[in-house]
This record gives structure tokens, C-alpha cells and sequence, in this order.
């Protein structure tokens, strides 16, 4: 066999299976590896690249449950999302397989099984991956050429953004993304993954924003049981899911001061501990950050670290705010509103000119992601066949510009309290204090002018 013939990880604990089972996907010039259990099968697949596992669903802990099987399912989907599984059972329980089914295997085999539809399944999932994966790199490749629904590039500012994506995706130079939130940080963060040699291997994505202190290592590393108190088993970190391919770390700045030494030694070394462990392990991870912070400031004022920046932004990308790139206002509204209409069935939506004045007359300050919403809204509530400026709802809204004295007293308020959100990384507490009010009166605000969802989503 050569070094490109589909590879088949195998996990039984009966050496006899395993050994038929190698014997059989050799003849039909299938690789494979086998493991006698779900913590062999687990380190396996972290060393290396499967075109498809085939595991059974019984092992000697408990030979009749699944229970086993089922948690070695979720734990190689967690670590391989798009590996197909395969399962098997030697007891002909229906049951249980249609339960690995829900759960994300691909197929199931029975035992005893028969050599033709196992090779069958086999090949079918196998083939099904590859298709997916040369999809993936292919609406990539497209989205990196010309733009796509989520990528529109009729502003040069966005369409320089984009050449640099392409020249820097197949490096493995760590990057870092710039912008203001709702800008696509996230959508820049999978093109620089899908345009990347590490395609084929998972893009890990972790908002660190929402990782309390007190689990950041556990989160990030991973843990042993018995590593704390309630640490009833093992736990694979982020850097080792990632192993292979792609991390992305979102809200970057807010990783807390005394976990940046521990980023800093693996972004240095390519090694880590898990929590409670002494065992040194290596990864190969592209790093890829975010944030909307002025890092250099954080550094100046000593919440960040000079050294982690370096290792952070390698290599810097800047996405400019949707009132910087207004040719890509509408563009971008019609292909949203063309994806929602789909959705809800309503194929024949259009933005009337009115619609088109007001979109172009917003500050937008929850950027694409406000627009995005906004399109959404607007094909639900609809009540013809175009979207007009009625149905935007934009009768207190901010003008494009800041000038506060060429505003009505709505809209001066509609833009302050979108900008205090905005600035403050949609931290509701942090904009209300900001803006001398109560938590329960900036709610009722965002009520009134309609700003609440492009104030309190965190996914950039």
C-alpha cells in the first residue's frame, strides 16, 4: 500500500476482530490502525489523520450497555467533528445503534458482520468525507476569488483585505485579525483555515471572553482526573483538538494576566501539561486571534504582554467597519435578504429604493452582523413582495455621520447608547455605567430603537 491509501482507524478490544478486520481492508486496499479500546483509539487519532473510524460499541467495562462505545462516539467527534464513525455491536441491538446514530455516527454494522456491506459502508463514508473536504477548500477558494454572501468585496478596502487573506492562508504563521465587532473576524478566521495546507484537520474556535480564570487551563489544556474536585475524568483542551489544524481565538484580549505566561510557553514550544499531569505533550497548532482591544495600548498600560503580542500577530489583518466600506452596504443586504427569504419561503423579496436610502443613511454600528439581523427581520415582517423603509424600522436612527448637532434628540440618544455597547464589546453592565444609567434602563433603551441584537451578540 502507499502512503495515500485511505487509512481506517479500528477500536476492539478482542484482538481477533481486529485482526480480521486489518486483514479484510487490506485485501480491499484500505490501511488501517488498530486500537484495543477508546483511550488507545483517542491517542491515536490525536497522532495522525483517519479517513474514517470503525469502532465497537461494547468493551470490557461494561459488555452489553454500549455506554462505553457511545462515549468514545462523542469523544472522537469532539476531537475529529468531520470524521466519519462508524459503529458496531455484536448484539444485534437496534437500539443502541439508532441511539450512535442520534449521536453522530455515520452507519452502523452488525456482528457478525457481512464482508461486502461492511466494505461497502466503509467506502461510502470514506468517499462522502473527501467530497466534503474538496467542497470546503472549493467555497474557500471561490469566497477568496470573488467574494461570497458573507464575503462581499465591492469596496477596495475589503477587496485589499481579501488578496491578503490569499497570500498569507497557506503559510502557518500565526495571524492576527483586527476590527470592530460584528466586522467578520470570525468569517476571515475559517477563510485563512479552508485556504490553509491544514484544510483536512479541524478549526477549533474558542471565544475567550467566555472562559472564567478559574477553568482557563482546563479549558485550554485539558485536565486528569482527580485533578480538582470535581474532576470525575479526562478532558481534552483546545490545543489538543486543534492538533493538526487550526485554533482560533476569539476576543483574544481577554485572556486574563496571569494565564498569558501559559499561552506564551505554548505558542513558544509547542508544549503543554494537562491540569494535574506531569506529562509534557507537543501540538502543531496555526494560531489564529481576534479582537476589537487596542492590544498596544493594553501593553502600554501592563495588562497585556509585549512577548505574546509578538508571537500573536505575526502577521496582521484589519477589517474595516461597514460605514468605511458603504459600495458593500447593499450588495451585502441583498445577499443576506436573498438567504433569509429562502429560508422562510419567500423567494420573491426585494429592498424597495426607500429601503436602499435608509440602509445606506445608518451608522451601523453593530456592523455586518447588524445587517445580517436586520435582513432577517425584515423577511419575516415583510408584508409584500419588497422590504421598504417602514418595514427597516429605522425611524430613530443615527445618520452615517457622528455630528451630534445635526441629530433629533432620538436619534443622538439611539447613537450613543449603540456606541457605548459597541464600546464596550457588548458588556451591558460596562455600558450603562458608562452612560450614567441603570442595567434596566439601557435594556429598555435597546428596546426602544432596536438595538438590542446588535448590541448583545458575541459571535464576531
Amino acid at each position: 500500500m502507499t502512503r495515500s491509501d485511505p487509512t481506517v482507524l479500528l477500536a476492539d478490544d478482542q484482538p481477533d476482530v481486529r485482526e480480521a478486520l486489518r486483514l479484510l481492508l487490506k485485501s480491499e486496499g484500505l490501511a488501517s490502525v488498530a486500537a484495543d479500546g477508546p483511550g488507545a483509539a483517542l491517542e491515536t487519532l490525536r497522532k495522525r489523520e483517519f479517513a474514517c473510524a470503525l469502532i465497537d460499541l461494547n468493551y470490557t467495562r461494561d459488555t452489553t450497555s454500549g455506554e462505553e462505545g457511545l462515549e468514545l462516539l462523542a469523544r472522537l467527534r469532539e476531537q475529529a467533528p468531520e470524521l466519519p464513525v462508524v459503529v458496531m455491536t455484536a448484539w444485534g441491538n437496534v437500539p443502541l445503534a439508532v441511539e450512535a446514530m442520534r449521536r453522530g455516527a455515520a452507519d452502523f454494522i452488525e456482528k457478525p458482520w457481512d464482508n461486502a456491506r461492511l466494505l461497502r459502508v466503509l467506502r461510502a463514508q470514506i468517499a462522502i468525507a473527501e467530497g466534503s473536504r474538496r467542497q470546503r477548500r472549493l467555497e474557500a477558494e471561490n469566497a477568496l476569488l470573488r467574494g461570497s454572501s458573507e464575503v462581499i468585496a465591492e469596496s477596495s478596502s475589503m477587496r485589499r483585505v481579501l488578496e491578503l487573506v490569499a497570500r498569507i492562508a497557506p503559510s502557518d504563521a500565526n495571524v492576527l485579525v483586527l476590527g470592530e465587532n460584528g466586522t467578520g473576524k470570525g468569517v476571515i478566521a475559517q477563510l485563512l483555515h479552508e485556504r490553509s495546507a491544514r484544510a483536512a484537520r479541524s478549526l477549533v474556535k474558542v471565544n475567550m471572553g467566555g472562559i472564567a480564570e478559574s477553568v482557563f487551563e482546563s479549558e485550554m489544556f485539558g485536565h486528569v482526573r482527580g485533578a480538582y474536585t470535581d474532576a470525575k475524568g479526562e478532558r481534552i483542551g483546545r490545543f489538543e483538538l486543534a492538533d493538526g489544524g487550526t485554533l482560533f481565538l476569539d476576543e483574544v484580549g481577554n485572556v486574563p494576566a496571569a494565564q498569558q505566561p501559559k499561552l506564551l510557553r505554548v505558542l513558544e514550544d509547542g508544549e503543554f501539561e494537562r491540569l494535574g499531569s506531569s506529562r509534557t505533550q507537543k501540538v502543531d497548532v496555526r494560531l489564529v486571534s481576534a479582537t476589537n482591544a487596542d492590544l498596544d495600548a493594553d501593553v502600554a498600560a501592563g495588562r497585556f504582554r509585549k512577548d505574546l503580542l509578538y508571537r500573536l500577530n505575526t502577521l496582521e489583518v484589519r477589517l474595516p467597519p461597514l460605514r468605511e466600506r458603504s459600495e458593500d452596504i447593499l450588495p451585502l443586504a441583498r445577499a443576506f435578504l436573498v438567504r433569509s427569504a429562502q429560508r422562510y419561503g419567500r423567494d420573491d423579496l426585494r429592498l424597495a429604493p426607500s429601503a436602499e436610502r435608509a440602509l445606506l443613511a445608518w451608522a451601523w454600528p453593530g456592523n455586518v452582523r447588524e445587517l445580517q439581523h436586520l435582513m432577517e427581520r425584515a423577511a419575516l415582517l415583510a408584508e409584500r413582495d419588497q422590504v421598504d423603509a417602514a418595514t427597516l424600522n429605522f425611524g430613530t436612527a443615527a445618520p452615517a455621520s457622528a455630528d451630534l448637532d445635526g441629530m433629533t434628540l432620538e436619534q443622538a440618544e439611539a447613537w450613543l447608547v449603540a456606541r457605548a455597547v459597541e464600546r464596550h464589546e457588548g458588556n451591558l453592565q460596562r455600558a450603562a455605567d458608562a452612560l450614567g444609567i441603570t442595567r434596566q434602563s439601557l435594556y429598555r433603551r435597546l428596546e426602544k430603537h432596536d438595538l438590542r441584537a446588535a448590541g448583545t451578540d458575541a459571535d464576531d
